[in-house]
This record gives C-alpha cells, sequence and structure tokens, in this order.
C-alpha cells in the first residue's frame, strides 16, 4: 500500500490559540461541554483523522500558565474519551497520562478499559509532568528532576506492557458445559521489582482487538529522545524549520533500530497549527483576528511557562529581547525552542508570545490549501514526518477549515486516505498487531522441540 500522511488532532474544547475562547464564532465554555467535544469527536472523524488527542495538566496554575484562560479547567481526558469512545466508530483516542504520579497498575489498567471500551481505538501520552504546582498536589515541595522523571518513565513503561500482557489472546474458554471460564495457563503476573516498582500482577484487564493501546511520546530532550526510540509507536515533536524536523526524524528512527525495533513501526509526527484562507489574504486575516485578541498577562504567562517557570518579565520592556532564562527542571527541549525561535526571527517578548500563542512552538502556517499541503508533502517526502498532529488554532471554524479545505487538497494528490482502513487505532495507523510476550514464547518453545 503506497505510504500517506498519519493525522492527529488536537482539540482542547477551549481551543488551542490562547485567545481562542474569545474568537467571535467559538464556544466560551468549550473547555466543560461534553456536548462539544462530542461534535468535535464526529467532525474529526468526518475528516478521517486518525487519533483525537488531547493534552492534560496536574495543575490549575500549570494548565493557565501555558494555556490561558480556557484551560484553567477540563475535564480528565481518559473520563472524556470513555464518552465519546460511543459516540464514534473509527476515531482513536490518545490520551495523556503521567508515569511521575501515578502507578503502573492504575495506568494500565484505566487505558485497557478505554481500548476495551473503544473496541481498540486506545492511546496513551507518555509524559513524565513538569512544574512545580503539579508536584505539590503530589505530597512533594517541588518536582522530581529531569533525569529522575525519565528513569522512572522507563521502567514505569515496561510495567505497564508487562500488564498489558497479562492475558493471552486465547485465555477465554466460558465452556458453560464445563464451567471452564479461562485457561490458569494463559493468565499470567507481572513479577516486576526494579529501582522504582514492586508489582506482582496480574492485570484484571484483558486485552482488546488491537492488543493493547499505542504507546505515543513526545519528549524531544536527550532523555526523551532515547525513551521514544526505545518505547513509543508515535511521537509527536515540535520543529519550526524542516532541517531540525528531519535530524530529529532520522536520529529517533536510527535509534529505535539499533535498539532492534523496525523503523517504519515509529510514526514521527510533528505539530502543525494552520489558519487556512482560499486566499492568502484570508488567511492572514485569520490569524490577525487572533493575535489582536490576545491578553498581554496571558500572553507573558503563557511565554514563561514554555520558558520552564524560571523567567521573570517584571519591570522588563516587552518590545526588548528576551532575557536568559536560567535552566529548567521542567520542559528543557521546549525552553530552548523557545530561545531560538526568539533567535532565529530577533523578535522581542511581544512577537515571541504573539508568534508562540497558536501552537506553543510547534509549526504555524498561515496560506492557502495549496501552500499548506506544499509544506505538509515537503515534510513527508524528505524524512521530516509520517504524519502531523494538527492543531486547530481555534474551534470548531479551525478544525472545520482543514477538513474542508486542506483535506481535499491532499486526496488530490493521493497523500490522505478517502476511507477508514480498519477499525482499530493500529490499523488506521498501520502499526502491527502487538504479540502477547508470553504466546511467543510459547511459539519459540515449540517450534525449537
Amino acid at each position: 500500500m503506497t505510504r500517506q500522511i498519519k493525522l492527529g488532532a488536537f482539540l482542547p474544547g477551549g481551543g488551542q490559540h490562547v485567545a481562542a475562547w474569545r474568537h467571535p464564532d467559538a464556544r466560551a465554555d468549550g473547555a466543560t461541554s461534553l456536548d462539544y467535544h462530542i461534535d468535535l469527536a464526529r467532525t474529526a472523524e468526518r475528516g478521517l483523522f486518525d487519533a483525537y488527542f488531547l493534552a492534560d495538566g496536574l495543575a490549575t496554575n500549570g494548565a493557565g500558565r501555558e494555556g490561558g484562560s480556557a484551560k484553567i479547567a477540563g475535564f480528565e481526558p481518559l473520563t472524556l474519551f470513555a464518552a465519546l469512545a460511543t459516540q464514534t466508530t473509527h476515531l482513536g483516542f490518545i490520551a495523556t497520562n503521567t508515569t511521575t504520579y501515578e502507578e503502573p497498575f492504575t495506568v494500565a489498567r484505566k487505558f485497557a478499559s478505554l481500548d476495551l471500551i473503544s473496541n481498540g481505538r486506545a492511546g496513551w501520552n507518555v509524559v513524565t509532568t513538569a512544574t512545580e504546582e503539579a508536584a505539590q498536589n503530589f505530597n512533594l515541595d517541588q518536582q522530581i528532576s529531569h533525569a529522575d522523571r525519565y528513569d522512572r518513565a522507563r521502567e514505569h513503561v515496561e510495567v505497564v506492557k508487562k500488564l498489558w500482557d497479562s492475558f493471552e489472546d486465547d485465555v477465554f474458554l466460558r465452556d458453560k458445559k464445563s464451567g471452564a471460564f479461562y485457561d490458569p495457563d494463559r493468565l499470567h503476573d507481572a513479577n516486576h521489582v526494579g529501582r522504582h516498582f514492586r508489582v506482582k500482577g496480574a492485570l484484571n484487564v484483558s486485552r482488546s482487538p488491537q492488543g493493547h493501546p499505542v504507546v505515543v511520546q513526545a519528549g524531544q530532550s536527550e532523555a526523551g529522545r532515547d525513551l521514544a526510540a526505545e518505547t513509543a509507536e508515535v511521537i509527536f515533536t515540535a520543529h519550526q524549520k524542516i532541517e531540525t524536523a528531519q535530524e530529529f526524524y532520522r536520529d529517533i528512527k536510527a535509534r529505535a533500530a539499533a535498539k532492534g525495533r523496525n523503523r517504519d513501526h515509529v510514526l514521527i509526527m510533528p505539530g502543525v497549527a494552520p489558519f487556512v484562507g482560499r486566499t492568502a489574504a484570508e488567511a492572514r486575516e485569520k490569524y490577525e483576528q487572533l493575535t489582536d485578541l490576545i491578553v498581554e498577562a496571558d500572553g507573558l504567562a503563557l511565554l514563561a511557562g514554555l520558558a520552564g517557570g524560571t523567567l521573570d518579565f517584571k519591570g522588563l520592556d516587552l518590545d526588548g529581547p528576551l532575557p536568559p532564562a536560567p535552566e529548567t527542571e521542567g520542559m528543557k527541549s521546549r525552553q530552548a525552542l523557545m530561545r531560538q525561535i526568539a533567535d532565529e526571527h530577533g523578535f522581542s517578548i511581544r512577537q515571541l508570545y504573539q508568534w508562540i500563542a497558536t501552537a506553543r512552538g510547534h509549526l504555524t502556517l498561515v496560506g492557502t490549501p495549496t501552500e499548506i499541503v506544499d509544506t505538509l508533502q515537503e515534510w513527508f517526502e524528505n524524512e521530516a514526518a509520517d504524519g502531523f498532529n494538527i492543531l486547530p488554532p481555534w474551534l470548531p471554524g479551525g478544525l472545520d477549515d482543514f477538513i474542508n479545505l486542506v483535506t481535499p487538497e491532499l486526496q488530490r494528490r493521493g497523500l490522505f486516505r478517502t476511507a477508514y482502513e480498519g477499525r482499530t487505532l493500529r490499523e488506521n495507523l498501520g502499526l502491527p498487531y502487538p504479540v502477547n510476550r508470553h504466546t511467543a514464547a510459547r511459539s519459540a518453545a515449540q517450534a525449537a522441540e
């Protein structure tokens, strides 16, 4: 089958742009409206997106700082997706969940449940959770160091995958005549003992039609890249230029291959925020409309959060340059990206927060459908992307614009599906079914006899 672009839809109900909720066509209460999220999910499925993606935060201050007022409160993603899964048939659901403040058994159980509820359409976005505010909500005075968070994350994912393999595919007999409900030889304890976790198992949720949820990761630091290459099947990433995207793409694929993985089973999906117009002038007008709605305090708070929470703008000239920021224990790669954008464009503080207000460091494209697709195609065909995580700047209009204007051009060029390939998220992403480790071991032993 011809290789085609994969598409995720990043659809926070309050909108992606820091001022999205102020757009005249946006719902101001969208972040906490279930009916609105159902409409968004149905629209994304009509647009043949692979998955609906949601980020998540574990502190009110953190959410407000990184997204403006509309993200100060919202749904816990897995709870929301369990509801949305009943209203859709093909759309996948990728929820963010932390390895820093949750136990592997709890995470494995929640995602396995969502995978069953959705008939195999769940994905886990593995995050380590930065910010002091989050740490202070979980019995800590300050956040765990960057290195320790990633060391814990690696073991956490290992344990979750062991738990997802507790049940083999043919474990259930459900033989009413004999009374045998399951085959005890095909139910397995995890029996994990490591530096961070001791977990006996087995998990009390069985496997889904896709085996187990798709594992997603978004780290770009050295530790993040290594974790992604070792564990992730889909990797979200942020780049402003094709050259840096190519370096990341080639590096991750090489690392995955070095760990014995098939490089084609690790999908790289940079974030893209498109302002689409039938003309270039119309697209620019849409961009400027949202830029004019930015509240200065929200813009500065957003920038401070993405710069690692170590910047204080009090007393600074906002039309002057971005000052140096002490190194963070939070999102190191995003802090470095803020500096890179400011330096490359010569942005003042005000210009920088206006630029990142749309996509927080992801690529912002302003143009016609042809211009947007030209860029996506260039990245896709030149080792910079296997697909894209689309961040509509405001909702629902930004999502409608992409589906109505960009998708037809992608399809005209043969770059995107005209119908879903299957019913599970793995099938639609082109990822293989994960063979249960115990089944594989038994097959290998039988073959050796």
